[in-house]
């Protein structure tokens, strides 16, 4: 692909989506980028780790960079989440806050205080087909009284596709004038084992009772690529035995839907057929030290 990517031509840069938990981070830049790609799931703090999605718009280079939600929790998994929060926000050019539109307005004041950098940012007033045109007018009304704090406010509904161009538009906007830092093909730079195991891991949130997914996580342990099949092995962990046995299901059923769904997530996402291979493994404690977690991925600086 030939293009002319000099800075006086075209933007790029960072944009950090933050928010609550479950407020919608990863629908929200699955519908901006037209694929599936961030982990989606009804349960809060299912994102752990930043992911990078790349949106091509006009002339500009939008590198989004999904986020765990923005909570207090002592446990040091989520401890871990607020980091990757805190360097998404350190290291970008351009902050989304994403508040649903039926939220009060004191998580954006929790955000204002943890943005000590004073970074610029755009309110995304989400899931506005969920309130009357009346309450929507209210809320916007609410946020004036911070109007100096933010750069614009733009309101937005996936499930109606509304305001994506309004929003890209005004992204674009604030970016800085840069050569495009990726290949304009590129939809992310999360290499494809984190993919997948996001995959693996929303259909273990979509399959079990609120409590389990948290105690467990997705080790990927091999990928063989072929022109039309991929064959996956992977390996979830938990904390506990019972835990296993509930994951594993009578007769092997829970697993075997678990299974199938990833693959199904995988294929759609791949385009191949996909044999998956799961395991299960009791590894007591993995999320309570830094070495164990970091065994599994996740590092602390």
């Amino acid at each position: 692909m030939s293009q002319d990517t000099s800075s006086n031509e075209t933007k790029a840069g960072f944009v950090a989506v933050v928010g609550r938990p479950n407020a919608g981070k990863s629908t929200l830049l699955n519908w901006l980028v037209g694929e599936k790609l961030a982990m989606v799931s009804k349960k809060a703090q299912a994102t752990r780790k930043r992911m990078n999605i790349i949106v091509m718009h006009d002339d500009a280079q939008i590198i989004f960079v999904d986020t765990p939600g923005i909570h207090e929790k002592e446990r040091l998994l989520n401890k871990f989440m607020l980091q990757e929060v805190f360097k998404a926000i350190g290291d970008c050019d351009l902050i989304l806050f994403l508040a649903p539109a039926k939220d009060s307005l004191e998580h954006y004041r929790k955000f204002l205080e943890i943005n000590s950098k004073n970074r610029p940012h755009i309110v995304v007033l989400s899931k506005i087909d969920e309130v009357s045109s009346e309450d929507l007018l209210k809320k916007i009304d609410e946020y004036k009284e911070y109007q100096q704090s933010f750069l614009s406010l733009v309101p937005v509904s996936v499930n109606k596709d509304i305001g994506k161009k309004e929003l890209l538009d005004e992204i674009v906007k604030y970016l800085p004038n840069s050569p495009w830092l990726y290949d304009p093909d590129l939809l992310t730079t999360t290499n494809i084992r984190e993919i997948y195991k996001e995959l693996i891991r929303e259909s273990i949130f979509e399959n079990l009772s609120d409590e389990i997914p948290y105690e467990t996580d997705v080790i990927i342990e091999k990928i063989e690529e072929f022109p039309n099949l991929e064959r996956i092995s992977a390996t979830i962990v938990t904390e506990k035995k019972s835990q296993k046995m509930i994951i594993v299901g009578k007769g092997g059923s829970t697993i075997k839907r678990i299974g199938r769904d990833a693959r199904m997530k995988i294929e759609n996402f791949c385009g191949k057929k996909v044999y998956i291979e799961l395991f299960v493994s009791v590894k007591s404690g993995w999320s309570k030290t830094k070495k164990s977690l970091g065994e599994i991925g996740y590092h602390f600086e």
